[in-house]
């Protein structure tokens, strides 16, 4: 049986281990440090694990200018997100003679050494306007560049210590492992599904649907960074599980947590997405409504079109696209636009707005909105949160 190869070909694998590794902690010990935020720090353990092959460490200038003009890597393989480590300028100067650092975090920890292969300025604004598609300082991402450093660190990486996955250690797959486990399985079709959200009737509707048409389902939440209003991470991870166990077969189903972080980019980071979780053996990714999207920045279905600027087969993934998904009291079900022929005053839809509104005022969500199951553990959640505060 063979699930889809890893992009460009290879897993990649920058975990060091036994001797190696003692001996480059050792090495740590008496070289430069650069501290690493929380997205740089999920950025060298995606790297390392292979989920962001066939990058070996932090981009050059080379394949950093040719994904922002191209969306490619120097290479020709496609890749739509810049992965880089931004420092200021003071610490560029610092490590011009520099040839290894190493990466620590915020508890002073080293996670990783980085070969030094090349020092870069880039322009923030520039990255902003391609990649996000918007220079305003609203956008979460737009906010995150302006608070970075205005140079980058290139080179590859060893990982020499895993960040602690906390509550999620039971969760966490590497690349190599759900490969395994799909095989094991018998899997030759894998869908998988990237949320940062919580599960509603909508999620639960177009996952049967994709599960109809391929072996197995990896259900893969976001865990890494996201912006403070986002549901937590754990308060999310327990309505997957509760969705679960009361509505897919376990034989078919696989929850992992994915430790990235967000970039908010919307169809470029569709394309992201896809690409990562072809490195984890699938072979299908779901793109639903204003993938990766925030605010206003990105069109409904932009993320979808996205992948029709890649030629057939070359990201080596095929996206299964959804319409809008909602309950129709008229048809007394799950539908979109494509399924249901009544007025928009016929179907449920509920803003986040609303739905927070209800969840903090302690009401309950309608059953053709969400499971009673997950219902429950986000009122709580966040009548606990109006407490606190």
């Amino acid at each position: 049986m063979v699930l889809s190869r890893p992009h460009g070909g290879k897993l990649v694998n920058r975990i060091v281990e036994d001797a190696e590794r003692e001996l480059l902690l050792e090495q740590a010990r008496n070289l430069p440090a650069v501290p690493l935020n929380a997205r740089q720090l999920s950025d060298v353990e995606q790297i390392s694990v292979g989920a962001f092959s066939p990058l070996e460490g932090f981009m050059n200038q080379r394949d950093y200018q040719n994904v922002l003009r191209n969306q490619r890597l120097s290479s020709g393989l496609p890749w739509t997100i810049p992965v880089t480590l931004a420092i200021t300028g003071e610490q560029a100067r610092a490590l011009r003679s520099v040839t290894r650092v190493a990466l620590t975090g915020d508890d002073a920890q080293v996670y990783a050494l980085l070969d030094v292969e090349e020092i870069f300025p880039y322009d923030r604004e520039a990255e902003a306007r391609q990649v996000l598609l918007t220079t305003e300082d609203k956008h979460p991402g737009v906010q995150y560049l302006k608070a970075a450093g205005d140079h980058c660190l290139a080179g590859p990486i060893q990982l020499v210590r895993r960040p602690d996955s906390g509550e999620f250690a039971n969760y966490l797959l590497d690349p190599k492992e759900t490969r395994f486990l799909f095989e094991h399985r018998g899997w030759r079709t894998v869908v998988a599904f990237q949320t940062r959200n919580p599960v509603h009737r909508a999620h639960e509707y177009i996952l049967k649907c994709a599960l109809e048409t391929v072996d197995g389902l990896l259900l893969h939440p976001l865990v890494g960074a996201t912006r403070d209003e986002d549901v937590p991470a754990s308060v999310r991870m327990r309505c997957y599980l509760a969705l679960i166990q009361a509505a897919y077969p376990t034989s078919r189903t696989v929850l992992s947590v994915y430790p990235a972080a967000m970039r908010y980019a919307g169809p470029r980071e569709a394309i992201f997405h896809a690409i990562a979780r072809k490195n984890y053996g699938c072979t299908h990714f779901i793109v639903g409504r204003d993938h990766a999207g925030v605010g206003n920045y990105y069109g409904t279905y932009d993320a979808q079109r996205k992948f029709l600027e890649f030629e057939p087969g070359e990201l080596g993934i095929t996206p299964v696209c959804f319409d809008h998904t909602f309950y129709c009291r008229r048809c007394d079900e799950m539908a979109s636009e494509k399924t249901c022929r009544h007025a928009p005053e016929d179907r449920l839809l509920l803003s986040g707005t609303k739905v927070r509104e209800m969840l903090r005022a302690g009401k309950d969500l309608p059953r053709e909105f969400t499971r009673p199951e997950v219902a429950e553990i986000l009122r709580e959640a966040y009548q606990d949160q109006a407490r606190v505060s």
